[in-house]
């Protein structure tokens, strides 16, 4: 049993998708961003980065006791490792996978996240800063684009944790200013992703944590989320 603390984000959505795909039994457990649920002690315990998903194992492949773990590319890749599902064995394969998914976690994710910020959230609207990071969101979606030119899915022929990695990020492709149109082949690859039971089992428990639709609707939410600094030392 797999215990996903989970709110309904695309680093979120990622999780449920392997879950879901490879028929692992998990429990589901919500954690409210928006009131500051990720700053409870026993979620700091297993997620030090204050930042969800993170999940329990309580049945690691080596038989040890329940082992906790956070950020998304992490848990994507230890739950391919101890399934042995989505993710090749031989060389290449896996390194092809590994190169797609981390291209996610340190570009597209991080980019594509400061685009909804400044473009959708930030309460003054700075023109270079979203212009930056509509055009570098764009880039990206321009790389995906060319590798789905000649191959199915991400890494080759076979779905695996790369697409999954990638898929919830483009699913908010418009509140991101960006136009599938303008890339043939990713919205081929998407739509593919899309229809696939899983992925519709996925998103389909995201409203049974958070039934109302996406967004920042109050001050308060904007603090909790924007405004974290380090705590400050104790004074001697």
């Amino acid at each position: 049993m797999i215990d996903l603390y989970y709110w309904p984000t695309p680093n979120g959505h990622k999780v449920t998708l392997f879950l879901e795909e490879a028929s692992v039994p998990y429990a589901l457990h919500g954690i409210n961003i928006g009131k500051g649920e990720q700053f409870a002690p026993d979620f700091l315990a297993i997620a030090p980065n204050n930042r969800m998903p993170a999940i329990i194992d309580r049945e690691p492949a080596d038989g040890s006791d329940a082992l906790s773990l956070f950020e998304s590319g992490a848990i994507l890749l230890y739950l391919a490792e101890k399934t042995g599902q989505f993710l090749p064995a031989d060389l290449h394969g896996r390194a092809e996978v590994l190169q797609w998914l981390f291209w996610q976690m340190g570009g597209l994710g991080p980019m594509a996240g400061q685009n909804h910020h400044f473009r959708n959230y930030a309460p003054e609207k700075i023109p270079y800063a979203i212009e930056r990071y509509v055009n570098e969101t764009n880039r990206l979606y321009g790389v995906l684009n060319k590798r789905l030119a000649d191959r199915p899915f991400v890494a080759g022929g076979d779905y695996t944790i790369a697409d999954m990695a990638i898929y919830p990020w483009i699913v908010s492709h418009e509140a991101q200013g960006q136009d599938l149109t303008d890339f043939p082949n990713i919205r081929r690859w998407f739509d593919v992703i899309a229809a696939r039971p899983a992925t519709v089992r996925a998103y389909a428990r995201a409203v049974e944590i958070n039934p109302s639709p996406p967004g920042i609707r109050t001050e308060e939410e904007r603090k909790i989320l924007f405004g974290q600094k380090a705590e400050a030392p104790a004074r001697k």
